[in-house]
């Protein structure tokens, strides 16, 4: 795939500010894509959009492949259309509330409060509202199962679904049919979430691309087990047919930095049943993710040639085996029915010839991580000079440290290449360690360049996204104010950006 020299920058949505406690899609979402604009920017970079479960993790604890999540919905855009009232609002506050973090277990009630509000007073148009009605038609094919699972979910004490009554969990028609009446106010509310939220970032991305600006969506490789897709879909997991827990389980093998691997919890995919079906699960989640977004980052590339099963219950990943995928034949069939596929590789990690050959075969752009550069020696493939053009650079990426962190941590021996490399004689000369990876991001041959917004506002540590290490805690991080946005902010990276041909 061949694009144009351009950047952009890297931001869930989640971390915009907000009087709410979290990100959403109103007025700062707007404001930031005005920077982007600013800036010279053509790219935005955010993390899956789906609503999330334990540790809100985007990638690994979401409840659907397809729906988007309610968090992210603006109460003050509701109160806009009359759902809410304005002078009801009040912003969220109190001891644990910090601007630069999203604190989830205060965040969810409290803006669950006002969602079931605005439901309410959304109800008494819902005879003439024909835009809902086209909505719920167009996707039915998600939505449906989605909104059932997300009721029974809740009625039943957010117990997962494998440890409902047999015949809900089982999917026994007659008991599907008997919650679908018990719980059909339940099943509308979600209908009626998914419905703002979607009204909401096609607004915003249709905003973002008169801009010019494209947004790169992420479709992580794996889904959650307690989710809408593992319920309705058991057939293409591999589960155990008598618990319906996962059989097996997805992770990376034991490397350098983990003596004993890492252990996701995901389900793994049954392949075989995928390709009977031409992979029809899949082509409907491309799909609909390309209705939303305008490239696709393919989390775990990897794993779509060969991926590290896991038993499922082991609690490290030593006892895993590689298994082969059927790659080829999946982005072919992909390609058959969806046409040329706008799609990103997320090849980091163990990356053998034949996952490079997969890649290389549908001329997909890989990633390039500027923080995995400076280890070893000249031939480090994150090093600028051994770039290719078809690839992204970045600094940093989600579960990278911030730059400014990055170093700080880093020994004297890695800070010397690194100042030798920028052109320093010694690391002692470095003063903004940040500005500088992003220049050599920059003026890299790369075609497409992505800076995390932390970088760009001189964050350390105390503003890292995720540690994949670490469960807890990740996942949180917002910034304050768009007034950290300012016009010279904007100056300065649209000076480098013009410099380098972006």
């Amino acid at each position: 795939m061949t694009y144009q020299r351009k950047s952009g920058i890297l931001l869930h949505p989640t971390s915009l500010p907000s009087n709410f406690g979290i990100g959403d899609l109103g007025k700062p979402a707007y404001e930031f894509v005005d920077f982007l604009s600013k800036s010279g920017q053509k790219i935005w970079q955010i993390l899956p959009l789906g609503p999330t479960g334990y540790e809100h993790s985007p990638y690994t604890m979401n409840f659907s492949a397809f729906a988007g999540n309610p968090l992210m919905i603006s109460l003050e855009m509701l109160a806009e259309e009359g759902l809410l009232k304005p002078d009801e609002l009040i912003p969220l506050q109190g001891e644990n509330i910090n601007p630069n973090r999203v604190n989830f277990d205060q965040v969810i009630p409290y803006k669950t409060k006002y969602l079931k509000q605005a439901y309410q007073e959304f109800k008494k148009s819902l005879l003439n509202n024909i835009e809902f009605e086209e909505f719920v038609e167009k996707y039915a094919n998600w939505l449906e199962d989605y909104c059932l699972f997300m009721a029974i979910f809740e009625a039943n004490n957010y117990l997962p679904w494998n440890q409902w009554e047999k015949s809900l969990a089982r999917r026994e028609k007659d008991a599907l049919q008997k919650q679908r009446e018990e719980l059909k106010e339940s099943i509308l509310y979600h209908k009626f979430l998914q419905y703002k939220f979607f009204q909401q970032w096609t607004k915003l991305r249709k905003y973002t691309n008169e801009k010019d600006i494209q947004i790169i969506g992420d479709v992580s490789i794996y889904v959650c087990h307690n989710s809408a897709e593992v319920w309705g879909n058991p057939d293409i997991f591999k589960l155990n047919p008598e618990t319906l827990e996962s059989a097996y389980i997805a992770g990376v093998p034991p490397d350098f930095f983990s003596a004993t691997g890492q252990v996701w919890g995901n389900p793994v995919y049954n392949w075989e049943v995928l390709e009977k079906t031409e992979f029809a699960w899949w082509i409907e989640r491309f799909r609909a993710t390309l209705e939303y977004v305008d490239l696709v980052r393919i989390d775990h590339f990897r794993g779509f040639e060969a991926y590290w099963e896991i038993p499922g219950g082991e609690e490290t990943a030593i006892n895993g085996k590689w298994v082969k995928a059927p790659g080829m034949e999946f982005f072919k069939t992909m390609e058959t029915k969806l046409g040329k596929l706008p799609v990103l590789a997320e090849d980091l990690g163990i990356i053998t010839p034949p996952v490079e050959e997969l890649r290389n075969t549908f001329d997909f752009p890989g990633m390039k991580i500027l923080q995995f550069a400076f280890g070893d020696d000249s031939n480090n493939p994150y090093l600028p000079h051994n770039y290719i053009r078809n690839c992204l650079v970045y600094t940093g990426t989600h579960d990278n440290d911030t730059t400014i962190g990055w170093w700080e941590k880093s020994d004297d021996k890695q800070k010397e290449f690194v100042a030798k490399y920028l052109g320093y004689s010694s690391f002692d000369e470095v003063k903004a360690i940040n500005w500088d990876l992003i220049r050599l991001a920059l003026n890299s041959v790369a075609e497409t360049a992505i800076l995390p917004l932390q970088d760009i506002l001189d964050l350390d540590n105390n503003s890292r996204m995720n540690d994949p290490s670490i469960t807890p805690g990740n996942w949180r991080w917002r910034y304050q104010s768009n007034d950290l946005l300012t016009p010279e902010l904007a100056e300065k990276l649209l000076q480098l950006t013009r410099i380098y041909n972006r």
